[in-house]
């Protein structure tokens, strides 16, 4: 039986195309570099930030409630600064999947959670337009993962059947809850494995 040919790549963008915006690692060495308290941080962080992601709260309201909850020795500007910083490209990633883009004449949309500022700034910052056709982010479109609705939309928009499209993310669960849906799903681990798996589904440079 032949395989049904990929016309569409779903990317996750924090783990697979850069760093994780602001995730725990990060957030404990802003915490060590600005002698703050991580412990009380990470639980208002926790608290609150599925609700940022969701785009129902901005990145000033987020950080009134996670940092500037008490008076600080710098501004909500000079933080926002500190935060973008720790976002970094993974570029040998975002070349092969630009590549197989162009050989193969791929749709490629972003499917992520994320809050609404810092997508703006890190879309800007590495050009993920000249890799993504379409955003799919939380703080758009009010719907996060793991929730099916978030995967539902993002194939009605690309208008792409689920055995046509294939989905990565670094993380399992995440990557479980498209192939629910029909969806090829990866678990994006290493470069070497994903592009392992792209090939055996046909998406190869050789």
């Amino acid at each position: 039986m032949t395989q049904t040919p990929v016309t569409t790549l779903f990317l996750d963008i924090g783990g697979v195309l850069l760093t994780n915006g602001w995730g725990r690692a990060s957030r404990r060495q802003v915490a060590a570099d600005l002698n703050l308290d991580f412990a009380e941080i990470d639980e208002r962080h926790h608290l609150t930030f599925d609700t940022y992601e969701e785009g129902k709260l901005s990145l000033d309201d987020y950080l009134q409630r996670v940092i500037f909850y008490e008076k600080r020795p710098f501004t909500p500007q000079a933080f926002k600064e500190i935060m973008f910083a720790q976002s970094r490209p993974f570029p040998d990633t975002i070349n092969l999947l630009s590549r197989l883009k162009d050989r193969y004449q791929l749709k490629v949309a972003a499917v992520s959670n994320e809050g609404r500022e810092l997508t703006a700034y890190r879309i800007r910052q590495f050009n993920l337009t000249a890799l993504c056709d379409l955003f799919i982010v939380s703080s758009f479109v009010h719907i996060r993962k793991p929730d099916a609705d978030m995967y539902r939309l993002a194939l009605d928009v690309a208008q792409s059947p689920p055995e046509q499209v294939v989905y990565l993310d670094d993380r399992t669960m995440l990557v479980e809850v498209a192939r629910s849906l029909g969806i090829h799903g990866i678990h994006h681990t290493t470069l070497a494995n994903t592009q392992h798996a792209l090939a055996e589904l046909g998406l190869t440079l050789e």
